[in-house]
């Protein structure tokens, strides 16, 4: 174990303090470091050279205690493409095989020529340093340091970097950087006794690759293999002699070296190089004199750094925001360390290679539709995102927003680091209230119940009362709710007909027949849920009527892969945006998964998709079908703050979102992208650029069809329907009721022989769905003028068989 920190002793003079340094030098190189260890104190005090105590040297360390190094890490495109490169040092670790022997050896010939010849230190470099240093009438400073103690600084550099608080990592920084004078040969001291120690334990190759992988070459730059990538754009086993002379004169001065940031002072110093490896051997005259005579920044070619998130759109356009999700689940999954800290740790210093789900073409799809929909400098400032999904994997394959990507702290017009994609905590929005879009997950319900999309409801406008729904087993308070049709629609309609124009009242009364509690858990098992925690801390669906219509404010990502559920026939997959996860020794870490399941049975989802295909038909039918099989529902909220389209093929789920991003706004009376907009629906420009970018995207795909919908649940079941006439409103209400059927009442009554106000005619009153809503029509008590012997009407008319009429011709009508 390394001895622990000794405090510091009495101020010595330079002298004093390198005679002690060399004389441990000679004796460590003839004895080893135990003799030097229990000998030099000794010497140093018999001959007076220095008042350090023997304690003091005791206590320096001859274990180094070496860590993994800080790499950077990558995020690409599911084809490979480089998005992104996070660091905190810009670095990538290779074999020693892995580097030119021409950057080896030019290395070695700048920084430490007698390498393979010392034990660790150089006496006879420390003292033609100390005689330099002290005869120099310019001030300049000669380094005394072998590579192996300048790899071992290094790795002091990097503990003290590792610090936690900033107080002991500028503490640490000092003692491992130390001085000019007394300090920096104590600091030598410390670096020779650890250097001849660790070159016991490690062999000269090891100790240059450690070397050539810690040490910086460049203002932002750290080992070979990032040097040659980022000033030459290869590997370093690939660098010429040329090339291998600029990298190894930079590390003496990372950033007065930097060819890219001086290039004339780089180029006096790989001359120099160039000269010291001609004079070693290690290159030819003729090479030499042809090195010195060619301009460096001829030999250049720079690969710019760019770090995070904003450099990806420069590669594929508008992948910034999909590259800062990717970065927001490293930081928040557990799956990636313990702590938030640790995470991003990982992120910047792990070394990670991140595949994602991320296709570049439909990228740059949907990043062009999104912005063509209403492009980023529209003088409107309506916002708008687009994300898709993958059915039955959940792989997020691309995601866009008409906004540029930006992490600066003060960013510019229309740009923008917020997510409008995604939750608060993977790119900080506050998700938009889904409308209509929402409705889907009400029909789920309703099918599962039993019920068909040929059962009829109430779609006219009227007040509502909360007493009409039931929450978990309990009946609502008596609270009236007025509610209205957005996109028209009025009176008894099918499901279908409800669900095909959009009609707000239609799915009110269809919830008013179920529980909302299991409304909301089925949308729950279809991963909705709130972009940020309610005020109770929660972000599961709120259970209360008006939320049947969307009134909780979602991510688009959601709403998109809730409806993937629908076009996988069934399938749940939580979104994923990451399918591989690789550290720095090329093992796999893990990774969160799509935890695929049936979520809901087949044949619920495939009722619910054949309802949905029908939006070409209703509210969708102004923007029209696209040339494949597709489902999809329109989405506006109240006052047309929001509006959506999520629509589906078997292939890909994608949302579409329209509206002001800040805070709910009307998006009425305006003009967008040059386009008068008294008030903006779901089919206003959310559908078509869903219907724009899935056709591009489906292009020459094999689009296959939907599964077949259970007819069933799209016809119901036919049963015999009771007949009620002759009872009163009441009575027949309820016997239709306790059969499974709902009871409207026609408003005109008319004439027969039965009393005022019991049911004169049903309809239908043979068989019909379970569910259907039987017409009432109630007598007004006044017998019909003109009676038709022969009319096969009304029970009570004369000429009826339970009529009493006094017959005739014959005989008359039927008998009773």
């Amino acid at each position: 174990m390394p001895n622990p920190a000794r405090q510091r002793g009495r101020q010595v003079n330079a002298f004093q303090a390198l005679a002690l340094l060399l004389t441990f030098a000679l004796v460590a190189g003839v004895s080893g470091v135990l003799a030097a260890g229990l000998v030099l104190p000794g010497v140093a005090v018999a001959n007076g050279v220095t008042d350090i105590t023997v304690t003091a040297f005791d206590d320096l360390p001859t274990e180094l205690d070496q860590k993994e190094l800080p790499e950077k890490s990558v995020i690409k495109a599911a084809d490979g493409t480089l998005l992104a490169t996070f660091w905190t040092q810009n670095r990538v670790v290779v074999p020693l095989t892995e580097i030119a022997p021409l950057l080896q050896q030019a290395v070695v010939a700048t920084e430490d020529k007698r390498f393979y010849k010392h034990v660790g230190v150089d006496p006879t470099g420390m003292l033609r340093a100390f005689v330099k240093n002290q005869t120099d009438e310019d001030g300049g400073q000669e380094g005394a340091s072998t590579l192996t103690q300048q790899y071992i600084k290094n790795v002091l550099i990097e503990e003290a970097l590792s610090k936690e608080t900033e107080a002991e990592k500028l503490a640490a920084l000092q003692d491992a950087r130390g001085a000019s004078g007394t300090e920096g040969y104590a600091r030598k001291l410390r670096e020779a006794k650890l250097a001849i120690a660790l070159e016991k334990t490690m062999t000269k190759e090891q100790i240059l690759e450690k070397y050539l992988n810690i040490a910086p070459f460049g203002a932002s730059v750290y080992g070979a293999e990032s040097a040659a990538q980022y000033y030459f754009t290869k590997p370093a086993k690939d660098l010429n002699y040329l090339e291998a002379a600029t990298i190894a004169g930079v590390t003496q001065s990372p950033t007065k070296w930097d060819p890219v940031l001086n290039p004339e002072a780089s180029q006096t110093r790989r001359d120099r190089v160039l000269k010291l490896m001609n004079e070693q051997g290690f290159i030819t005259d003729e090479e030499y004199a042809a090195g010195v005579a060619t301009p460096l920044p001829d030999t250049l070619h720079v690969t710019p750094l760019k770090q995070g998130c904003m450099a990806a759109g420069d590669v594929i356009a508008g992948s910034g925001y999909f590259c800062d999700f990717v970065t927001k689940i490293i930081a928040n999954d557990e799956a990636f360390g313990a702590t938030r800290d640790e995470r991003i740790g990982l992120l910047y210093q792990g070394g990670l290679t991140i595949t994602t789900t991320l296709d570049p073409g439909m990228q740059r799809l949907a990043d062009a539709e999104v912005k063509a929909g209403i492009p980023v400098d529209d003088p409107s400032g309506v916002a708008s995102a687009i994300v898709t999904v993958q059915p039955g994997t959940g792989k997020v394959l691309s995601m866009a927003q008409n906004r540029t990507y930006a992490a600066a702290a003060t960013p510019g017009t229309r740009e923008e680091s917020v997510n409008f994609n995604t939750d608060g905590a993977y790119g900080g929005s506050g998700g938009f209230a889904p409308g209509s879009t929402f409705k889907p997950l009400t029909l789920l319900e309703w099918l599962k119940q039993g019920h068909s999309l040929y059962e009829q409801v109430n779609g006219t406008a009227r007040t509502m009362n909360e007493n009409m729904f039931t929450t978990c087993g309990a009946k609502g308070g008596n609270v009236p709710w007025p509610v209205r049709n957005s996109e028209g629609g009025a009176g008894m309609m099918t499901v279908l007909q409800g669900t095909q124009q959009s009609v707000n009242l239609a799915y009110v009364t269809m919830a008013s027949q179920l529980d909302m509690c299991n409304i909301m858990k089925g949308a729950e098992a279809l991963g909705v849920h709130t972009a940020k925690p309610k005020p109770d801390g929660t972000t599961t669906p709120s259970v209360n009527p008006s939320n049947v219509l969307g009134t909780d404010s979602v991510a688009p990502l959601t709403m998109a892969s809730a409806f993937a559920t629908f076009a996988s026939g069934g399938i749940y997959c939580k979104p994923i945006a990451i399918t591989s996860v690789q550290n720095a020794q090329g093992e796999e870490l893990p990774i969160p998964p799509a935890n695929c399941t049936q979520a809901v049975e087949t044949k619920y989802a495939n009722t619910v998709t054949f309802a949905l295909s029908n939006v070409w038909k209703g509210t969708a039918s102004k923007v029209g079908a696209p040339p494949f099989p597709s489902a999809g529902k329109t989405g506006t909220t109240t006052n047309n703050e929001d509006t959506w389209f999520v629509g589906y093929t078997p292939l890909l789920a994608t949302a579409v979102w329209v509206g002001f991003s800040e805070a709910p706004r009307p998006v009425q009376d305006m003009t967008v992208n040059g386009r008068w907009v008294p008030n903006a629906y779901g089919s206003t420009i959310a559908a078509p650029t869903w219907k724009r970018f899935m056709t591009q995207v489906l292009a020459g795909a094999e689009n296959p069809g939907f599964g077949a919908p259970d007819d069933k649940l799209v016809f119901g079941e036919k049963v015999p329907v009771p007949s009620v006439v002759g009872k009163s409103e009441a009575d027949a209400r309820a016997t239709l009721q306790r059969a499974g059927f709902n009871a409207a009442v026609d408003p005109t009554q008319v004439p027969s022989t039965l009393p005022a106000g019991t049911v004169a005619a049903q309809n239908p009153s043979g068989t019909a769905t379970r569910g259907t809503s039987v017409v009432l029509t109630l007598s007004n008590g006044q017998p019909p003028a003109g009676p038709d012997p022969n009319q096969p009407g009304l029970p009570g008319w004369p000429g009826n068989g339970n009529g009493g009429g006094n017959g005739g011709g014959g005989g008359g009508g039927p008998k009773p």
